[in-house]
Formats: structure tokens, sequence, C-alpha cells
């Protein structure tokens, strides 16, 4: 990358990173490291920073974030004006706009990410004694994305204004030889039409590699099932079940899908819930959806596949301990693959002083129906075939 030389001083902010309460995000912020690497590659000095303190010290700011609940302080006593109106400061990304979100600009976007862009973090996060694996994204992993864009339309999805999956960049762009693994962040892979070729650039590494963002098992042919059960594949296999109404295809799709996965090899399937794409959030409407949410979980179990509880914007509603007591049954494996729903809330602890018994009973009192038809099947128990166990 041939630029001219500038020497500004420029501050990156990944907002999620540093919101409140604190956690702490699996993965590192793309854009955050890209612009880290396009900047160093114009000759300024670069700064991640990790707090909102001397803004006014830095020639651009970037503020970058993922997730909408990301807070970021309006007022700080550290200004005269709101951080985000300060003229220095830049913004953006799905957290702050979500589907409305500018993209980067070419010369960015197909800029290698700066690898060492959270170093500094991640040593500080060490010294909280915290496990390695919470950091591998971003230490071990090459990250990007081959091809972009999904023809869906799903409501609830930041992708939802493209009408095709397209080519993005090819895996030099974004490969470091020196990280163990590959992490994938496309839209929608096996939407792609020379999905083949992309498969071909990953395989030829030798280094294992994930779709992260799940897969579109409704696509699922015999050769797309070959290819993925037979290279280096690197942790689950992921896919999706939005929707109900999807039933029929999602279980025509895994049927063929267990013909070619090793049954040890774990399949996990996202179910997502919580979103009215009517926007009433009546009580019609939350009944329906914890049903259709069991009902999903209930055909996972016959066919020997994890489910991943997504809660659109935490399910924020009259139900929300409800969907978060199956959220922690079901993504939390063990307790999943050997206990049923009501044996797991029992299980946490005694009637009345435990919020997982009191969702569940709350569900058997408004909605027996319910309760009767889910809360006690087991996988063991109503799995279709042992093999999968």
């Amino acid at each position: 990358m041939d630029m001219k030389k500038s020497k500004n001083s420029i501050g990156i902010i990944d907002a999620d990173l540093i919101s409140e309460p604190k956690t702490v995000h699996a993965f590192p912020n793309l854009a955050c490291m890209k612009l880290s690497n396009y900047h160093k590659h114009m000759g300024d000095n670069v700064k991640h920073l990790l707090s909102y303190k001397n803004l006014d010290r830095y020639d651009t700011v970037y503020i970058s974030k993922v997730f909408i609940n990301s807070k970021i302080p309006e007022v700080n006593i550290f200004f005269e004006v709101p951080i985000l109106l300060k003229p220095n400061v830049i913004y953006g990304g799905t957290g702050f706009f979500f589907d409305k979100a500018e993209p980067l600009s070419d010369d960015i976007e197909h800029c290698k990410p700066d690898y060492d862009f959270y170093n500094e973090w991640v040593e500080i996060e060490k010294g909280r004694k915290l496990k390695r694996v919470r950091f591998e994204y971003y230490t071990d992993y090459s990250i990007g994305f081959m091809t972009r864009g999904c023809f869906r339309k799903c409501l609830f999805c930041v992708n939802k204004r493209y009408n095709k999956v397209f080519f993005h960049s090819h895996l030099s762009e974004f490969f470091d030889e020196t990280k163990r693994a590959i992490s994938l962040w496309d839209d929608n892979i096996l939407g792609y039409s020379k999905w083949k070729d992309v498969f071909d650039e990953l395989i030829d590494t030798g280094k294992p590699f994930e779709f992260k963002q799940g897969m579109d098992i409704r696509l699922m042919t015999k050769e797309k099932a070959k290819c993925i059960t037979n290279c280096k594949y690197k942790g689950d296999y992921i896919f999706a079940f939005d929707n109900i109404e999807d039933k029929n295809i999602i279980i025509e799709k895994i049927k063929l899908w267990r013909d070619y996965v090793n049954p040890k090899r774990r399949t996990k399937l996202y179910v997502f819930c919580g979103f009215d794409k009517n926007n009433l959030y009546d009580e019609s409407f939350w009944k329906q959806d914890i049903e259709n949410m069991f009902e999903r979980i209930k055909i996972l179990m016959q066919f020997g596949c994890v489910p991943y509880i997504m809660r659109y914007n935490e399910c924020i509603g009259p139900y929300k301990d409800v969907y978060q007591t199956a959220k922690t049954w079901c993504n939390f494996v063990p307790s999943y693959m050997k206990k049923s729903f009501r044996m797991y809330c029992i299980g946490q602890g005694k009637a009345g002083r435990n919020p997982e018994i009191n969702s569940m009973k709350k569900i058997e009192k408004l909605y027996p129906d319910i309760a009767k038809k889910y809360f006690d099947l087991r996988r063991e128990d109503i799995i279709l075939n042992k093999d999968w166990t």
C-alpha cells in the first residue's frame, strides 16, 4: 500500500468493548482493525483508546459499535459538548445505524486488519484472570469476509438491504499465516453461486476454518454437505432455524445433512425468538412465539442437534425471564443434553427463590398446554437415531 505520509494522531474506540456494565465481548471489531492498519500505512500515529477521556488530543477519533445496546456517554464531564457531536469524532457501525450504516470506503474495507490492534487490551484483561479462550478471536484467528450480502431480506437483519450474495475478497486480503485458524463472517455463504471456489481457497491453506455467522441449511445439497463435512472445519457446524414456518424444509435438510456428517460432530442451529414482524408485541404474540421456540427446540432434539437461543433485543417484555431461562438451559449444552426444561428449572434451586422455577411456573399457569407439550421432553428420550447422541 503506497500512500502519502501524513502523521496525524488517530484515536480508535471499539464502543462495545468499553460499554458499561463491563463484559468480555467474544469478537473484535473488524472495522476498528481495518481503520488502524489503514492509518498506520498512511504514516499516522494510531492509538486504541480504552476510554472517552481526552479525545481533543487527537486529530481524528473513530468510534465504532456493532451492538445497539452498547452505551456511549452523551455528555461527559471531560467535554463541553456531547462526545458524538465533537468536530474530530467520526462514528459508525450497525450499533448506531443498524441496516442504514454506511460501509467503509473501499480502500479501508479492503485493507488487511491490524491484528495487533487489541494487544494492549488483551494484556490488561488477562490480569483479570480470565481464561485464554475468552480472547482467542483477538489473538488466534484470521478474520474477514469472502462474500457479503444475502437475498433473504429478514426484517430483523442488518443485511436486509441486499438482494443477493456477492464476492467480497479473496482470502489473501485478510489471511495471516501465523494465526492458527480462520473465522469467516460471511452473511450467507451457501447462497453464493461460486461457494465451492471459496471453500477451495480455504482448504488450500491447510488451516481449520469456520463460518461463524452460521450457514443457511435451507440451501443444503448433497454436494455442499460432502464438501463441508470432508474439509478441515473448526468447531460446531452452525446453521439457523429462525422461523417455525421453515419447519418442513429445515427437517428435510437436516435429514440430508445427517447422511454425511460425523455423528460425533455437533450440529448447532440458532433459534431466533422475541421478534414481532407486526411490531405489536401483544399477549397473543408472546404466547405464539414462546410455543414456536419450544417447538423448534423439540425438532432439534429429535434430530440430535443443539439449539442456541438468540433473543431479539434480549426479548424485553413480560416474558423476558422465560426467554432467559430457555437461553441458559439450551446454550449451556450439558444441561440441554441431559435435562428437560422442567428438570433444569427445578435443579437451579428451590421454588420461590430462583427465577428459573418462577418463569416455568408462570407459563404453566398461563399456558398449561405449552407446559404439558414441551416442559418434560428430554433429548435422549425423543431423539430419532441414537447414533446422533
